[in-house]
């Protein structure tokens, strides 16, 4: 069975930063684009960033570019997203994602 099972989230000021882990099993991890999707109250999901399987590439949404960073640890099946100078708007349910596979989310709040 595959499972996706984000952790980190939280209530984070304005203009901190934060760290999402995503940890996967029953899947072969090192063969698989993975990304970071969110969805906002009242919105539809976003796609935010991916990662080649080998972590050689990596790509941004706009909204994020410059502020966020996704990496990976095949030997640890593990997916990051390092969050800086966060704003309101990333308030949001963040997923790790594979094309076929979803997590349950992890919530990320931006409150003062």
């Amino acid at each position: 069975e595959v499972q996706l099972a984000e952790s980190g989230g939280g209530t984070v000021q304005p203009g901190g930063s934060q760290r999402l882990t995503c940890s996967a099993s029953g899947l072969a991890f090192s063969t698989y684009n993975m990304s970071w999707v969110r969805q906002a109250p009242g919105k539809g999901p976003e796609w935010i960033a991916a990662i080649k399987p080998d972590g050689s590439m990596t790509y941004y949404a706009d909204s994020v570019k410059g502020r966020f960073t996704i990496s990976r640890d095949n030997g640890k099946n593990t997916l990051y997203l390092q969050m800086n100078n966060v704003k309101a708007e990333d308030t949001a349910l963040y997923y790790c994602a594979t094309v076929v596979y979803w997590g349950q989310g992890t919530q990320v709040t931006v409150s003062s």
